[in-house]
């Protein structure tokens, strides 16, 4: 009865707060900055036109749901434009008085728009970029990473690989820059985790179809070669980030080993076979919303978009000021469905999460693994630590 009386009071209390607070209307945007690409190897792995905003749907509806008790309303404009339209259409939004952006974006560009959005005061949140750099010694005050880095990505394969104690690698690496600097990210987990590259070789990116039935037969017949001679090692370690050759290597080594990285076992956010801590809920309602399944891009704007509603809620405001500080604050916390609340890192802006580790069916495990141990939190043993960091714009 007292639990039933206690329960009750705080009801009521939260009802009188939600209906004394003031209205606030949160309109945001996604910017996502469409690039000339080839297709994918798998048509599995085709891009929905919708991929990003299909996150800011649901989580316009999330978000919705709480402030429909407090006066909130919550409206994000979503816009798709070559990399030569991504200035204008900042311009555009900024011109509308939205300051509050998710940018899916590479580097280059994220770090141009972000540095227009802080002229106006304008927050931005990252939800693609990988560049470990963007962490580090090019971090901005007013951009805040949703999207793991590659260096994330990497130490939670490594951990893995370390736990299963597969100690000896070797690494493939593509030749574009983006699988470059992946394979770099690959280099510092082995060093921090006590793994060793036996072998590095490097894949090289010819162009051309992957798809056709000639890509396929070649692809048979220069794998098993490319990979035969290799000193012995445990796992194969893959940094494909351009998507050439990674998934081809399952099934076509001269060895046979299990594949990590790019191909095979992947580091992701979220994939459509999540289930565990309540995600059940969360695919039901993305694919009742999109009739398709989750993949980690809508999942990042769906999460960035989450920090915004969170913020708006616990402060009542919807200045991009105010989400930043709570958002960097003691105080911030938010549900992911991936075992445990998710909180920004106070010195670059970089979002702690779990990283999912897929195998194209299941989520084979999730890391931080058990035993991985850090003085603040388990998961900033993923990525640059605060020691490591030479991001000065949070000082």
């Amino acid at each position: 009865m007292l639990k039933y009386a206690q329960a009750l009071l705080a009801s009521l209390t939260f009802c009188f707060w939600a209906g004394s607070a003031l209205a606030v209307d949160v309109r945001a945007a996604v910017l996502r900055v469409d690039y000339p690409t080839l297709l994918p190897v798998s048509r599995h792995d085709l891009r929905a036109e919708d991929i990003g905003f299909a996150g800011a749907a649901l989580a316009d509806e999330d978000n919705g749901t709480t402030g429909s008790f407090m006066g909130h309303t919550y409206e994000t404009v979503t816009r798709a434009v070559p990399p030569e339209g991504a200035d204008a259409a900042l311009e555009e939004l900024l011109g509308d008085g939205i300051r509050l952006i998710v940018v899916q974006a590479e580097a280059e560009d994220l770090l141009r728009l972000s540095d227009r959005a802080a002229e106006v005061g304008a927050l931005v949140l990252n939800a693609a970029a990988p560049d470990t750099g963007l962490r580090d010694d090019q971090c901005r005050a007013n951009l805040l990473h949703i999207a793991p880095s590659d260096q994330m990505m990497a130490d939670a394969v490594a951990q893995f690989a370390v736990w299963k104690k597969w100690g000896d690698w070797l690494l493939i690496e593509g030749s574009n820059p983006a699988d470059m600097a992946l394979g770099a990210a690959f280099r510092r987990a082995a060093a921090k985790y006590g793994a060793e590259i036996v072998e590095e070789r490097t894949f090289e990116d010819t162009g051309g179809s992957r798809r056709t039935d000639s890509g396929h037969v070649l692809v048979q017949r220069q794998l098993p070669t490319f990979m035969q001679g290799a000193a012995d090692h445990d796992i194969v370690i893959t940094a494909d980030a351009t998507d050439y050759f990674a998934n081809y290597l399952p099934y076509h080594l001269w060895t046979p080993r299990p594949v990590m990285g790019s191909g095979g076992l992947k580091p992701v956010t979220m994939h459509g076979a999540h289930e565990a801590w309540g995600a059940t809920q969360f695919q039901t309602r993305f694919e009742e919303l999109t009739r398709r399944t989750v993949t980690s891009e809508d999942y990042n704007v769906w999460l960035a978009l989450r920090v915004v509603g969170e913020a708006v809620t616990r402060t009542g405001s919807a200045e991009p000021e105010a989400i930043r500080e709570y958002a960097l604050s003691d105080a911030f916390e938010l549900a992911a469905f991936k075992g445990q609340k998710v909180t920004f890192r106070q010195w670059n802006g970089q979002m702690r999460q779990p990283i999912l580790l897929y195998d194209g069916r299941i989520t084979v495990s999730v890391s931080p693994q058990e035993g991985f141990l850090h003085q603040r939190s388990p998961l900033d043993t993923m990525g640059l630590d605060q020691p490591e960091s030479q991001c000065t714009a949070f000082n």
